[in-house]
């Protein structure tokens, strides 16, 4: 027995054979019902309304390619299977194109409907799940804002960001990288009375730190190389909104004590000017490091992180949230298929087991992106296993090695362990230098100078 009641239409004109292929039907374990004609056959299709049709091709009271018109008229995903003489193949193919699932040929291959049956019962059943989830998507319960999730992990961080919205308080939102802290920061901004003010974001790590001050605080003409006309900065341009300051801890030592007056006088001076610019900002910080760390590792003022921190949020790890894995595929199926203008209905069932079975180091940033490159390489129908990546085995996979011959001198493999930790987070200085429990400017430092060795190698 399917564990799936399909219910199938069988419409022929001749009794003998309507009767033979609905008592097939009925044997392999699905519902039958039959009709005589089309006229007869619409009627079923209003009362019964069933999920696929096994049809003549020929029928005495309509034409051959307006059939399917008929029989998917109030369901367009309808599955039909034709069923067809020798003569008539030519127009099979050609209602194929028009959208019939497949075709027989007379006398019915018995074993080849009933491979065609289960195959349709699993795509309609995949086809009701995504249709289930996307009436989740549409509801309250998917999630809040820009964020998407059902657990109770999420349900957390969604409690803190309702309170966060009614006030105007600086919290410390922390997590993994790519767990999607400024998509928090972001729903904050939105739900709040400043939604029609500006939303910033900062990364304080993707900045030269000879820039960050410019940036944050802005300039004016002359006030260096290069400063041709004057230039507002984040505070400002955040003036009645919202600032996310990402990477807080990657920020420099000598510049906090500075970021934290002008966050608490409301007003800022730009780099080689002499005026005070007052700026009515709410500012929120984001960081993949345990602020408690940084502090200790001198590499985030004590008294910066506790102005900053009023709440924290912590959003968790996508490891730790992985019935959340259904849902957000789906959101970003969608998100993707408007994106790039294509028709992928779903994720097949063994290619969703080897997304909730895989860690995710990279979190929701990493899925999103696995995401859009399955949507891209499938372009319609069902997202399968070959569809995904090579590296999603189910989550059995070991972690990527770094192999070392021996005598290899601690240099070399120092370069090597970084480059092969870079390229397998995406070249995020910031998360490679977190898993390495190294400084980013060490990182940045040592990539710099090998690359004036490889220039200077090449040139000698």
């Amino acid at each position: 027995m399917n564990e799936r009641s399909l219910l199938v239409l069988v419409v022929d004109d001749d009794p003998t054979i309507r009767e033979a292929l609905k008592m097939r039907v009925s044997a392999w374990g699905y519902e039958s019902c039959a009709a005589e004609d089309m006229e007869s056959a619409k009627d079923v299709l209003r009362e019964r309304d069933p999920d696929l049709v096994v049809a003549d091709l020929v029928l005495p009271d309509v034409d051959d390619l307006e059939l399917l018109e008929h029989l998917k008229e109030d369901d367009p995903d309808r599955p039909v299977i034709l069923v067809t003489a020798h003569g008539s193949i030519d127009v099979a193919v050609e209602a194929m194109k028009r959208g019939a699932r497949d075709f027989l040929t007379k006398p019915v291959d018995a074993d080849k409907l009933e491979a065609l049956l289960e195959s349709a019962a699993e795509e309609l059943e995949l086809r009701e799940r995504a249709r289930e989830l996307e009436r989740e998507l549409e509801s309250e319960e998917a999630g809040l804002g820009s964020l998407v999730g059902r657990t109770d992990a999420m349900e957390t961080v969604f409690r803190a960001v309702r309170l966060l919205a009614e006030n105007d308080a600086s919290a410390i939102i922390t997590g993994e990288s790519g767990t999607g802290k400024e998509v928090v920061a972001r729903t904050i901004h939105e739900l709040s009375d400043r939604s029609d003010g500006p939303f910033e974001a900062v990364n304080a790590a993707a900045i030269p730190e000879g820039l960050i001050e410019s940036e944050l605080f802005g300039h004016v003409e002359g006030a260096f190389t290069g400063a041709k006309q004057s230039r507002p900065g984040y505070f400002e341009r955040a003036d009645g909104g919202t600032l996310l300051l990402d990477e807080i801890s990657e920020m420099p030592m000598e510049l906090q004590p500075k970021l934290l007056r002008i966050i608490e006088e409301g007003s800022v001076r730009r780099v080689g000017g002499d005026d005070m610019i007052p700026f009515e900002v709410r500012v929120l910080a984001a960081t993949n490091r345990s602020p408690e760390e940084a502090i200790e590792e001198g590499r985030l003022r004590e008294d910066l992180f506790y102005r900053l921190n009023v709440f924290e949020i912590l959003v968790p790890p996508l490891r730790n949230r992985r019935d959340d894995i259904p849902l957000l595929a789906h959101h970003f199926v969608r998100s993707f298929n408007e994106k790039h203008e294509l028709e992928v209905e779903g994720i097949a069932d063994e290619a969703e087991e080897l997304l909730e079975a895989y860690e995710w180091p990279g979190n929701v940033r990493e899925l999103r992106n696995v995401i859009e490159r399955a949507v891209i390489v499938t372009g319609e129908g069902w997202i399968g296993p070959d569809d995904l990546p090579p590296y999603l085995d189910g989550g059995d996979s070991e972690q990527p090695k770094v192999v070392l011959p021996v005598g290899v001198t601690a240099r070399q493999a120092e370069k090597k362990l970084i480059l092969k930790t870079l390229d397998h987070v995406g070249h995020n200085k910031a998360e490679a230098a977190r898993q390495l429990d190294l400084d980013p400017k060490t990182i940045r430092n040592k990539l710099k100078r090998w690359e004036e060795e490889e220039s200077e190698d090449g040139g000698s």
